[in-house]
């Protein structure tokens, strides 16, 4: 699967667009996990726990985008993009989004 941020693809055509496709997680943050993070903080710098965890939504949003995608068919995902919401205290949606199209080389 061609995931680009992109609308087009160099080399390719799009042949169908086959609608917008999307992975949402939603994550919080484990008590072990925000005591870390306030230690962390104590010293400064990157908050390793807390980019871990974002990776890992990251991550998961995106393969669910991958396997939307796949459900209806398609070859790529154009014009992908990243959101973030948090929904309560220490509870954040992660959401993967784009447009699923048909494609073959140019």
């Amino acid at each position: 699967m061609i995931v680009t941020t992109t609308n087009d693809l160099p080399g390719f055509v799009i042949t169908k667009q086959l609608g917008v496709v999307r992975g949402i997680t939603v994550r919080s943050r484990s008590a072990l996990g925000n005591l870390g993070g306030a230690l962390q903080s104590i010293f400064g710098g990157n908050l390793s726990i807390y980019t871990t965890l974002a990776e890992h939504a990251r991550q998961e949003a995106y393969d669910l985008l991958v396997q939307h995608a796949e459900q209806l068919g398609a070859d790529a995902i154009v014009g992908m993009r990243y959101d973030g919401n948090e929904i309560m205290d220490g509870i954040t949606e992660v959401l993967a989004y784009g447009t699923a199209v048909k494609t073959q080389r140019a």
